[in-house]
């Protein structure tokens, strides 16, 4: 059975508008495919090194794969490395990271901060499961936990599908301006102003900022990241 299949999410009903251009989207696929394959050609002596590196903490495993929401609300399997305790998710639940988590490894601190967790996603970048740019991709029922304690399902939070017009991004608006502590309702409104305002120029310049982070450590910093 696939991953779609097996869902309970519902796709019939979901945004199936692309804004941009033919042109647009064609060029954004061939910039994700060309730096992808650069990226998981020129990055293999690092997976080797984080991968020996996870592998001695606690002797877990190296990989994290867990189903995410795509494109139309099709799930696929994201790649990791793993940065928290093995079975994180099913002691804690599906909760974002937050600081200090308890989760996280001493070498996850490093790959999170770094965003070199997240390397294996050029794979996904790769086959097309996601692109550089877009808003994060968000677990299947995933949850946040409200100020009173309440527990608010995701998918009740207004901008929820619309997010999914796209392809969900290993960067984006949202991963870069907007504070790791901020409601969801407040990230998917940052998501939103990309599909609107989402163009190549504007995906380059994303891009390219993300890459100043990593070389700082700051993806996990609640300050400024610049």
């Amino acid at each position: 059975m696939s991953l779609s299949a097996k869902s309970d999410i519902k796709t019939e009903n979901w945004p199936r508008g692309l804004p941009g251009t033919v042109n647009e989207s064609a060029l954004k696929r061939v910039f994700d495919v060309t730096l992808s394959g650069f990226g998981i050609l020129v990055s293999t002596p690092l997976w080797f090194l984080f991968g020996v590196l996870v592998k001695a903490e606690d002797r877990g495993p190296i990989f994290y794969a867990q189903d995410r929401v795509g494109k139309h609300g099709r799930l696929f399997r994201s790649l990791k490395f793993r940065s928290m305790i093995q079975d994180a998710d099913r002691n804690y639940g599906p909760l974002q990271a937050s600081l200090h988590d308890p989760r996280i490894t001493r070498i996850g601190g490093f790959l999170r901060a770094t965003a070199m967790d997240e390397l294996p996603q050029l794979w996904n970048i790769f086959i097309g499961d996601m692109s550089f740019v877009g808003p994060r991709a968000l677990m299947p029922n995933e949850i946040e936990i409200a100020g009173d304690g309440s527990v608010i399902s995701l998918e009740e939070i207004p901008g929820y599908q619309k997010r999914h017009m796209v392809r969900p991004g290993l960067t984006g608006i949202a991963q870069i301006y907007a504070s790791r502590d901020i409601p969801r309702k407040n990230k998917f409104r940052y998501d939103l102003l990309y599909i609107r305002k989402q163009s190549f120029w504007l995906d380059v310049r994303l891009v390219l900022l993300s890459f100043w982070i990593s070389f700082r450590g700051r993806w996990e910093s609640r300050e400024d990241k610049f």
